[in-house]
């Protein structure tokens, strides 16, 4: 019997999870993408490993690495996308706060993915109908929870609504800050965290679709039962785009009142 696609998920992110473990702490090899971007030699060893997985298994697909590149497919059809390393300025500092995407796109819609965590040996996996959290060869399934009132905010750039919107000035909301923690993982971990109830919501600006760092992380928390949107509470990937990833409905309705709060006040 052939293996499922969300079994092959796991196995692929557990692969590149396990070269990035192994790598950790020791001298890395840089390479400039930009003048304030860059990958490592264990972003390449991981994505090298997590390809060879899938192109084994499922020659026939296409697919996309962060590193690597590759490309989409010209009619809708099966498409892996991969970040082998998602955290690298953590990961290069020795913050052990990183996570390994794989999501596999099927026309327009992600129907399986997986996020590992190299540290603590956890996968999380999604089949697009459920969601769970691997951990000693056990699963168990997701459950949203808004209790923390810890939320994480993605501070990085790019950020194409930056006219109207900034995450840095959430931080002086009162209304926001009031009701929420803030916190700032910079890695797409803390998206995954959300599904599993150890934060209350993420918030982020930029144009997500089909992202490598943010589809396994985006389809884990719709599978989990999460409320997500773009940033105006509009339905994700339309008008100003961004990501709310909100345990539960009220929280989601916070996070939305917060940022209109900011979008009327630049117009």
């Amino acid at each position: 019997m052939q293996e499922t696609d969300a079994e092959l998920a796991i196995r692929a992110a557990e692969a590149g999870a396990d070269v990035v473990r192994s790598l950790y702490g020791g001298p890395l090899e840089r390479f400039a993408k930009s003048e304030s971007d860059f990958a490592t030699e264990a972003d390449i060893a991981a994505e090298l490993a997590i390809m060879a997985t899938l192109r084994n298994a499922r020659p026939e697909d296409s697919f996309i690495g962060e590193e690597l590149g590759g490309a989409v497919e010209a009619t809708p059809g099966r498409c892996w996308l991969v970040d082998p390393l998602c955290g690298t300025l953590n990961y290069a500092a020795r913050t052990p706060l990183v996570a390994t995407n794989v999501a596999l796109r099927v026309g327009a819609r992600i129907t399986t993915a997986a996020a590992a965590d190299p540290f603590s040996a956890e996968v999380f996996w999604t089949d697009g109908k459920v969601a769970y959290v691997r951990s000693g060869g056990q699963d168990e399934p997701l459950a949203p929870d808004p209790n923390s009132r810890l939320v994480d905010v993605n501070l990085d750039p790019p950020f194409p609504n930056k006219d109207r919107f900034l995450t840095v000035r959430m931080l002086q909301d009162e209304g926001f800050t009031g009701a929420f923690h803030p916190r700032v993982l910079s890695t797409t971990l803390a998206l995954v965290w959300v599904a599993a109830g150890r934060r209350a919501a993420y918030v982020t600006d930029g144009h997500l679709l089909d992202s490598v760092h943010f589809s396994s992380g985006i389809a884990l928390c719709q599978a989990a039962g999460c409320v997500v949107s773009g940033l105006a509470g509009q339905p994700l990937h339309t008008g100003i785009q961004g990501l709310i990833a909100a345990s539960d409905t009220k929280t989601h309705g916070d996070l939305v009142e917060a940022i209109s709060r900011q979008l009327r006040q630049t117009h």
